[in-house]
């Protein structure tokens, strides 16, 4: 295969934005994605955080925007259309964690903070659904948590935003399934929730996962929790 058909076959690849991708569960999961012949797009807030993690991800590009404002996402859709097309995939990585001191000790101020987590889904999901419903092969996916399933008092706040994360995720699933069946056609789109105990160490296992989403058909991952970890 000559150069020129190789950068041509990569150009036609998925274009996939990494939301709050600047962590390292980010940054591998741009290497991940580029090695496998997708475009991405890394999307953070923190200017110096983004340009260390474009310089770990050769062929990846940056883009500056707070997550959690619609019209700053929305001019982040202007743009990156613009430059680069219509966005096949998208990896939901703004988190973080707050807890501890039992019930009593989740806090407002603790709450508002992982709340962003939820505000940032619920922006970015709406302004891209259209694309990931055209697309041949849209996917979208989510980090949850095992605490989900068995949420402890002292992560209380954790677990329930989690949780609210996990319905949108699904909703999203719901709606790709029934714009397919609507248009009278195959399901193009999937929405996927990987849950994991902690991500730390895992950052790998989560890139190939997310990777392996485009090795099937949207039927086979849409609406689907898939547990990353030791032994899942």
């Amino acid at each position: 295969m000559s150069d020129t058909q190789q950068t041509q076959e990569l150009v036609r690849g998925p274009l996939v934005l990494l939301a709050g991708g600047t962590s390292a569960a980010g940054r591998a999961a741009a290497r991940a994605l580029l090695d496998a012949g997708a475009r991405v797009v890394i999307v953070g807030s923190d200017a110096a955080r983004l340009a260390d993690a474009v310089r770990d991800a050769p062929g990846a590009l940056g883009e500056r925007c707070d997550l959690t404002d619609e019209d700053a996402v929305s001019a982040l859709r202007e743009r990156v259309h613009a430059a680069h097309g219509r966005v096949d995939g998208v990896l939901h990585l703004v988190g973080g964690w707050r807890g501890g001191g039992g019930l009593a000790g989740q806090s407002d101020e603790d709450f508002a903070f992982l709340l962003r987590s939820l505000t940032a889904l619920r922006v970015v999901s709406r302004a891209f659904d259209e694309d990931l419903r055209a697309s041949p092969a849209g996917r979208l996916a989510i980090v949850s948590s095992t605490a989900v399933a068995r949420p402890l008092a002292g992560g209380a706040n954790y677990a329930a935003i989690k949780a609210a994360s996990e319905a949108w995720t699904r909703a999203v699933a719901q709606g790709f399934a029934k714009n397919a069946r609507d248009a009278d056609r195959a399901i193009s789109g999937a929405a996927v929730i990987f849950r994991v105990k902690s991500l730390e160490g895992l950052e790998e296992a989560l890139a190939a996962a997310f990777v392996a989403l485009w090795d099937d058909t949207a039927d086979a991952f849409n609406d689907v929790v898939i547990e990353v970890g030791a032994g899942a």
